[in-house]
């Protein structure tokens, strides 16, 4: 089996380093990945050769330079990873976004406070959808909530005089080095 080798003419060349430094500064490492397999085998590298510098298999080494040969760099840029579906459309999104923001206590919990745990359960209340609470948070992420921690604040607090405390009082009470004394 022969060697595939490919003739990049100097201006071909010059697109792909300039479309590699573009893509890395984008942080689309695989890309230039890809396009740094095809530099190299411009430069007289076999798919083995390129595979053992980019620490990649020698298989998908080959695919991306079939893959630049028959479609070109367009072949090399990353395609749409659709993933799995998302369980909630988005006319359901818009629902659970209102009752969040409605707060905890207007559904029927006792806490002002939302956390993943409770969503999970108005989630799979609302539309019968089990998610795990991370996915939760994720979600709640991708709606544009964010992690709101409750401030701990006296309620009868005098602020003068917890004001007086935090700056003299206190640190007096923290423990302070000892002095280095020779023995």
């Amino acid at each position: 089996m022969r060697a595939r080798l490919l003739h990049l003419p100097f201006q071909t060349g010059q697109k792909l380093r300039r479309l590699r430094k573009e893509a890395e500064a984008d942080g689309a490492y695989r890309v230039a990945r890809r396009i740094h397999a095809i530099l190299l085998n411009g430069d007289g590298l076999s798919s083995g050769d390129i595979a053992h510098v980019l620490a990649a298999p020698r298989s998908k080494v080959a695919q991306w330079l079939s893959d630049y040969e028959q479609f070109g760099w367009e072949a090399l840029l990353e395609g749409q990873r659709s993933g799995r579906p998302a369980q909630l459309n988005s006319a359901q999104q818009q629902q659970l976004e209102d009752i969040i923001e409605s707060g905890p206590q207007a559904y029927g919990f006792l806490s002002g406070v939302w956390n993943a745990p409770m969503i999970t359960r108005v989630v799979e209340e609302e539309w019968g959808i089990a998610y795990t609470d991370r996915h939760v948070r994720r979600l709640l992420h991708e709606l544009g909530f964010s992690v709101q921690r409750p401030k701990r604040v006296l309620a009868r607090g005098n602020p003068v005089e917890q004001n007086r405390w935090r700056r003299h009082t206190y640190p007096r009470l923290k423990k302070k080095p000892r002095p280095n004394t020779p023995k």
